[in-house]
Parts: C-alpha cells; sequence; structure tokens
C-alpha cells in the first residue's frame, strides 16, 4: 500500500480491488468500535455502485455490532421498478443488509411522491445525525447523484430531486448495471453535498480504471462543483481508498 495526501485528504492507494475492500472494510470496522465507546448508536449512510463490491463482502466477514447502526442509502433512481435488481435499496439488500440484523435500515423510495419523499428522509437524517459516510465517486466526479450542473456545496437541502447527466447515465452502463442508455432513469433522489460532508468520517472506495479520470481530477483539480468529489480535501477525517488503476493517471 502506499499513501499520499491532498490538503486534508488521506490517499491510501493498493494493488488491486481485493486489497483495497480489505482495509476499507477494516477501517469501518475500527471507527464503529471507536464511535461505539461514547455513543448507543452510529448512524452510517452507504453507497450502492459495483465499486462497493469487495468491500461490502469484507464486511460481512468483520465482527459488527449491527443492532447499534442506523443504515441509509444516499441515492435512489425515480420511477424505476420497486424490485428491480438495479434499484440502489435493493443492491445494499442483496449484499449487506439481508445478511446483518441493523438497528435500523432506512431505503429512499423511487416511487412516491418525489418532494414528500426527500422531507421524509431528510427528517430522518435530522434525527439520526451521520456518523460515517461510505461512498464511491462518480466517473464525472459526482458523489451521491450530485453530478456536476446540479452539485451545490452550500446547498440549503438534506436530500433533493435531480436530472441525471449524460456521463453519469453512460457510468451506469459501463458499471454494467443497465444495457443501454435508453434503459437509465432520467432522475432520482439524492442526499446533497452538505448532507454527505457533515459526516464524522467519511470513507471513499473508488477502484478501477473507468475511474481514473475522476481520481487524477479529485485530487489535482481545484476545489469546486465542477468536479464535485474535490470537496472531499476539505473534510477533517476523510480516507480515499484506491487501486493502482484508479491511481493510473496520478
Amino acid at each position: 500500500m502506499r499513501e499520499i495526501k491532498k490538503d486534508k485528504l488521506q490517499v491510501n492507494i493498493y494493488a488491486g480491488r481485493p486489497e483495497l475492500g480489505a482495509a476499507a472494510a477494516e477501517t469501518l470496522t475500527a471507527r464503529i468500535a471507536e464511535l461505539l465507546k461514547t455513543k448507543e448508536q452510529v448512524n452510517i449512510i452507504f453507497a450502492s455502485a459495483p465499486s462497493q463490491n469487495e468491500f461490502l463482502a469484507e464486511l460481512l466477514k468483520k465482527d459488527i455490532e449491527w443492532g447499534k447502526i442506523n443504515a441509509f442509502h444516499m441515492d435512489e433512481y425515480i420511477g424505476l421498478h420497486p424490485d428491480a435488481p438495479q434499484g440502489f435499496g435493493n443492491f445494499l439488500k442483496d449484499r449487506l443488509f439481508s445478511h446483518v440484523t441493523c438497528r435500523t435500515v432506512n431505503y429512499l423510495n423511487g416511487n412516491t411522491d418525489p418532494q414528500e419523499e426527500c422531507k421524509r428522509y431528510s427528517d430522518l437524517l435530522i434525527k439520526y445525525p451521520t456518523d460515517i459516510v461510505c461512498l464511491g465517486i462518480g466517473e464525472n466526479t459526482h458523489l451521491a447523484f450530485n453530478d456536476p450542473h446540479v452539485a451545490d456545496f452550500n446547498d440549503p437541502l438534506i436530500v433533493k430531486v435531480v436530472d441525471l447527466d449524460q456521463d453519469c447515465r453512460v457510468q451506469q452502463v459501463n458499471d454494467g448495471c443497465f444495457s443501454t442508455i435508453d434503459e437509465v432513469p432520467t432522475h432520482a433522489l439524492t442526499i446533497t453535498m452538505p448532507a454527505l460532508f457533515k459526516s464524522t468520517y467519511a470513507i471513499a472506495i473508488v477502484p478501477g480504471k473507468f475511474k481514473a479520470n475522476a481520481i487524477d481530477h479529485t485530487i489535482n483539480s481545484e476545489i469546486s462543483e465542477k468536479y464535485p468529489s474535490t470537496i472531499l480535501r476539505r473534510h477533517d477525517n476523510a480516507i480515499l481508498f484506491i487501486d493502482e488503476d484508479s491511481a493510473s493517471k496520478l
């Protein structure tokens, strides 16, 4: 493993996805144990993407007090069939939440009134302030579904409706989630940038060759909404886990 640092952001570079996933899971496990020394519950937001597969699989091997975890997922398509495997809630249920028993698991619903759902989920995030966010970075540097054209570092909202840009929708095809771009929904619900950023700890898991440009921008571009993930360089306790493929342009 190699380490670099840019501004406040710690960057750990691993040989491949298995090593990256194991290290990120170890870090999350340690953060949970640390927080439970002074808190009765820990509130965690999880990302849903193939980039998280190794990390989530490794979590299942850990001795974690899941009964003290309030879990959330960070974004969801609007209008996708409730049982569609591409649904982000379904993704996490399949890979994590159906295998552990959390204190609560909170899902965004993309098949109800969007504005009412934003309000409902925002109220939950106020009730359970985020301790840890586990996130990926999109090919266009988005965090959650905060694509560059809708990302706002000073967003007054906690959860909002967004339209997805072309690069974001293409990524869903590149990830193998959809066969063609025409199948990818055009709108989604997302936790906003400030709501993600206020977490005590941030763990970003970003392997793969398709993320090389995004990682280059995250570390080397000016911090701005043009490249939303650059905001991680201002977080007091953020670690970026990448592999040699995603680090190839550094």
